[in-house]
């Protein structure tokens, strides 16, 4: 089955998962927010199968701006669920791929500590994982 995905769509797609290592950079403003989000743009960059080009497409179309963390996850979290749901009804098998991709960056963004995540980056994961989960 040959999967076709709209520009929307992939939109959607590039919107959720660099969205997600933002909102952990984001959440990680105490600490090392460069290295968090350039950990996780290393690992989506990594990415393979149909979810590996979308996220390798070099577009300028991915706004993520927000004045607040509250404001970025109003808008990333909804797309992550977004995002699980077109896939599972188009090609289940690359639902799973960009769920390890995302919870992949997520947890490369989150290795930049010493040690374990604090709780906030914690927490934001979570976040992130529960919205993969709701579709």
């Amino acid at each position: 089955m040959s999967v076709t995905l709209t520009d929307q769509d992939k939109l959607t797609l590039r919107t959720a998962a660099y969205g997600a290592v933002s909102l952990l950079a984001a959440a990680d403003a105490a600490g090392s927010p460069h290295k968090a989000a350039t950990a996780g743009s290393i690992a989506l960059a990594s990415a393979t199968g149909l979810i590996g080009h979308v996220l390798a497409a070099k577009t300028k179309d991915i706004k993520l701006d927000g004045k607040s963390v509250a404001e970025l996850a109003d808008h990333v979290l909804p797309a992550l669920t977004a995002a699980m749901s077109l896939l599972k009804q188009q090609e289940p098998a690359e639902a799973d791929n960009f769920r390890s991709t995302v919870i992949v960056a997520i947890e490369a963004a989150a290795r930049t500590h010493q040690g374990e995540p604090s709780p906030t980056l914690a927490d934001m994961a979570r976040k992130i994982t529960e919205a993969l989960d709701a579709a």
